[in-house]
């Protein structure tokens, strides 16, 4: 499955299962950890236990297996390494704390920068 598949089934399946801002970041220039990171928020621990759930299993039905998927106990930030595309499904508080957009999006301006 290539690239662009895996982040629509992604997005599709985060979508249908009410995952809220569902937010895609181009980092294949940034890392060679992966291509894209997929960050949204759950509106609760079960909702956010729900969506990993969900996204692996529609995963493994289309024929890939995530690469590891961390959090599920605490369940205020779960990860889905999916290779070329690591989804991470935070509570909102959580993603707040942490904010992986603003961090990506400096990092690529300060790469466009030359800096």
């Amino acid at each position: 499955m290539q690239t662009n598949e895996i982040l629509n089934l992604v997005t599709q399946v985060l979508e249908e299962n009410k995952a809220e801002e569902i937010t895609p970041i181009d980092v294949h220039e940034l890392t060679t950890i992966t291509s894209w990171m997929v960050i949204c928020t759950a509106t609760s621990k079960r909702h956010a236990r729900a969506l990993g759930e969900h996204l692996v299993t529609h995963i493994k039905h289309s024929g890939l297996q995530p690469l590891g998927v961390e959090g599920e106990d605490e369940s205020e930030w779960l990860l889905v390494d999916l290779g070329d595309v690591v989804i991470h499904i935070m509570l909102a508080e959580t993603r707040k704390f942490y904010s992986l957009e603003k961090l990506w999006n400096v990092t690529l301006k300060a790469r466009e920068d030359g800096d």
